[in-house]
């Protein structure tokens, strides 16, 4: 062992707090790279603990290497609040998952990491409030940020407004190699092993305004498809089933938990992962955080040979489509969100992957059509549904949506994305009846950066859906969510330039839920 160390290494490894300073001297030669790429992270934020997150990166890395990390009252950290280590292992690709506790309810920290004589970036993030506390809530809706399709604007600028929540529902990655017309081309090929699904994230993790939304505040995150397949469900994709695919969700959940600010106590166990979670803020809100791909029924009717995959149907010639026994989120999950709807907090929040409104397309010609307890009710112009979506599983939307309300869940409001496309709608139990009561609203987001649908399309559908107030898919965006016990507000942020990265961000529009009124307004 050398008796002294440079200048450098001193400098840069923090050794008045450093843990594990034997570990650091022993491996000099594997601080000469740049250990903190992929940025921090935290998330899961309870009003006496979170979790912090980072991976250690570059060549030559020990099987272990501690991290050492700090939580602190303030950003010169002057006032530590809890501090630990952490050993980043080899096996779950030298990822950190640190989890202070005994914190104060509602405020707000700074933590960082450092191992190997470097110390990563400083991020920010905050408890929820305590339990009986009155709060507000402003929190960015995001999802679907597939690299190759735009810059990341959005997240420069969710990173630049003082939001005390990133709520993230799907689509963090995508499996693709870069398509031909891509905005920014990557090199990485499609996904199928442990190995691609890590390269992707860390790809992904490396742009700088994805770190920065990440250092700015807490995560709370659930899946879609494409962090494993395209159109997944439960056990296969529109290419692959069975044992084969399950050993590719395996990978993809590892990959998954590796890269996000997540629980120990959260890692796969093979191909299964429970994702599904509620969080309180305050006397404010209930979040429940659904996993929409796991558990789910295949999609009903499938055209690919072999029968996997979704698609369009006509609901005339799909009796499978309003079977009562298929579930989108899984008998299990079903019974455990209706027995935790929240009559005590003002506001029900269902954060989940995609739209939950009816979006009903038409055939040409006639046809009858079926309700969901399989009833068929007139003739006239068929009514043809995506399968993939809610719309792929009628009656299990019917049953959450008349549980929330036989239960008296006044604001109950749906946070979704997949669709590329901001719509703002009213949640019904009978889609099919235009007396039938709103019994919620639906807030779907924009993409970050991935390429949305025809404008005309969508227009189109909303003449044939007026229950659906706003429908955009011209702009790339999040939404920012404004929450008080009178009403939320949801502004829908929109990017100007999709291939720039200082692009503005502009409010395309407002719309307001007010406590007690469901259903959302034009604000």
């Amino acid at each position: 062992m050398p008796k002294t160390l440079n200048r450098r290494q001193l400098t840069q490894g923090g050794l008045a707090w450093l843990a594990g300073a034997p570990l650091f001297v022993r491996h000099a030669l594997a601080a000469d790279q740049a250990r903190f790429t992929l940025g921090v992270a935290s998330g899961q934020p309870r009003p006496d603990r979170l979790v912090l997150w980072t991976r250690l990166m570059g060549d030559g890395l020990p099987a272990e290497v501690p991290v050492a990390w700090q939580l602190a009252f303030d950003e010169a950290f002057t006032q530590i609040a809890v501090q630990g280590s952490e050993l980043a292992r080899a096996d779950t690709a030298h990822s950190v998952h640190a989890e202070p506790a005994g914190l104060a309810p509602g405020r707000w920290y700074f933590y960082r990491f450092s191992a190997l004589g470097q110390r990563s970036a400083t991020g920010r993030t905050r408890t929820a409030p305590a339990v009986d506390a009155p709060a507000t809530l402003r929190a960015a809706l995001a999802s679907c940020q597939r690299w190759e399709h735009g810059q990341y604007a959005a997240w420069r600028h969710v990173a630049s407004q003082p939001h005390d929540l990133v709520v993230f529902v799907g689509d963090y990655i995508y499996e693709y190699p870069t398509s031909p017309l891509s905005v920014r081309p990557h090199s990485l090929p499609f996904i199928r092993t442990l190995h691609d699904y890590r390269a992707r994230y860390a790809l992904y993790k490396g742009d700088p305004a994805l770190q920065a939304a990440h250092a700015a505040c807490p995560w709370l995150m659930v899946w879609d498809d494409h962090e494993v397949a395209n159109d997944y469900a439960n056990d296969q994709s529109t290419v692959q089933s069975g044992a084969d695919f399950l050993a590719r969700r395996a990978a993809a959940y590892q990959a998954y938990w590796e890269h996000q600010p997540l629980p120990a106590a959260w890692r796969p166990r093979g191909a299964d992962m429970r994702l599904h979670e509620r969080f309180g803020w305050g006397r404010l809100a209930q979040i429940h955080a659904l996993d929409g791909r796991q558990y789910r029924d295949h999609q009903a009717c499938p055209r690919l040979v072999p029968a996997m995959g979704a698609n369009t149907v006509d609901e005339a010639d799909c009796p499978e489509l309003v079977d009562p026994a298929r579930s989108f989120l899984g008998v299990a999950q079903e019974r455990w969100l209706d027995q935790g709807w929240d009559l005590q907090r003002r506001w029900n929040l269902l954060a989940q992957p995609t739209l939950m409104t009816r979006l009903q397309r038409q055939t040409e010609g006639s046809g009858r059509r079926s309700t969901p307890e399989g009833r068929s009710t007139r003739d006239g112009p068929g009514a043809r549904y995506w399968t993939d979506g809610w719309d792929g599983y009628p009656a299990a939307r019917q049953r959450l949506l008349s549980s929330a309300s036989e239960r008296g869940v006044a604001n109950l409001v749906a946070l979704g994305g997949d669709v590329h496309t901001n719509y703002v709608a009213d949640l019904k139990a009978n889609y099919d009846d235009p007396r039938a009561p709103v019994v919620g609203s639906d807030i779907c987001g924009t993409s970050i950066s991935s390429q949305g649908p025809a404008q005309a399309r969508v227009d189109a559908l909303r003449r044939l859906n007026p229950h659906v107030h706003h429908g955009r898919s011209d702009q790339r965006g999040y939404v920012s969510l404004h929450l008080d016990d009178k009403r939320l507000l949801a502004e829908l942020m929109a990017v100007e330039q999709h291939d720039q990265t200082d692009s503005a961000v502009q409010v395309q529009a407002r719309f307001v839920v007010a406590a007690g009124r469901p259903g959302p307004q034009p604000a």
